[in-house]
């Protein structure tokens, strides 16, 4: 069980039994203030399929934020960063393009 001071260690999954929940609920409602049963069951099919949409994309979300560091680790070089100078803008070096897109050398 979660205390009342410690945050939540699992925010989509909060999420996902809120979602649960109305799932069982809406259709309680909507049958206590006159809609028909199939109305009821074709509302709940919906919210469950948007549930189960919504509690994937969450959990995709998490897997890849979980993997970006790990991802970012692989960019680096073994070396480590390098440093590469820039020309300015109007220093007409090697590769320095004028407003045309054609480059000095051509």
């Amino acid at each position: 069980m979660h205390s009342a001071g410690r945050p939540h260690d699992d925010p989509a999954g909060d999420v996902v039994r809120w979602a649960s929940f109305s799932c069982l609920l809406v259709p309680v409602v909507l049958v206590v203030y006159g809609t028909s049963f199939g109305g009821a069951a074709v509302a709940t099919l919906g919210l469950v399929a948007v549930t189960a949409a919504c509690r994937a994309m969450l959990r995709y979300s998490e897997k890849a934020e979980r993997a970006a560091p790990v991802l970012a680790e692989d960019r680096i070089p073994r070396g480590g960063r390098r440093r590469h100078s820039r020309t300015g803008s109007g220093s007409g070096g090697r590769g320095c393009h004028t407003s045309g897109g054609i480059s000095l050398e051509d």
